[in-house]
């Protein structure tokens, strides 16, 4: 099983209990953990494009993601890592389709169907259950927030302006990532890619 941390080389997966002396960890965060789904590069390249293009500049200070976990605590970081990089490594890529254009109260994001996230999403809300906040304990909606803190006028553009060229694409998610909060940018603090053929396209 291969981790990478950060923004660096992959590297070989300790053993369980072997974080701790980790330096590519180092420092350990004290804010809460955040895990997302991570995409391919032309999903990605395509969902942080159309972010870049909708939200706010001033307030835009992190990439296209998709939230699985919003505050996990920071002291378990060797449990959650040791999770992930199992959970990751035990299944293929995920088909994604994006198929609708869900507004929000300042701006709007894209709704996903993709049945192939939700077999993983409840193994790490089992693993992760004594540990979730509130906002973890609801249910999980998948979604990309292309447009958000915007004034009610600017987000009504947007969203009209987005909704007249939407049509439904589809793309790939090719690993777990682990962030950590910094109180409005995140740390990017490893990657977990997953193994095996890629599911099924959803149109298939």
């Amino acid at each position: 099983m291969d981790v990478q941390r950060g923004e660096g080389a992959p590297a070989a997966r300790p053993p369980p209990g072997a974080w701790e002396a980790d330096p590519l960890f180092e420092p350990r965060p004290t804010t809460p953990l955040i895990v997302t789904l991570g995409f391919d590069a032309e999903t990605f390249d395509r969902l942080d494009g159309l972010r870049r293009r909708f939200f706010p500049t001033d307030r835009n200070l992190i990439p296209a993601h998709l939230s699985l976990f919003h505050a996990l605590p920071p002291e378990e970081l060797d449990a959650v890592s040791a999770e992930l990089g199992e959970a990751a490594g035990a299944r293929p890529p995920i088909a994604l389709r994006f198929s609708k254009v869900v507004p929000l109260g300042s701006g709007f994001a894209l709704g996903l169907d993709v049945p192939g996230l939700a077999p993983l999403h409840r193994r790490l809300d089992d693993a992760f259950s004594p540990w979730l906040s509130p906002q973890d304990r609801q249910t999980f909606r998948p979604h990309v927030t292309l447009m958000n803190k915007a004034d009610r006028t600017a987000a009504r553009v947007g969203l009209a302006a987005y909704r007249d060229e939407f049509e439904p694409w589809t793309g790939m998610g090719d690993s777990l990532r682990l962030w950590a909060y910094l109180g409005g940018p995140w740390r990017p603090l490893a990657r977990y890619p997953f193994h095996g053929d890629p599911s099924p396209d959803l149109e298939a």
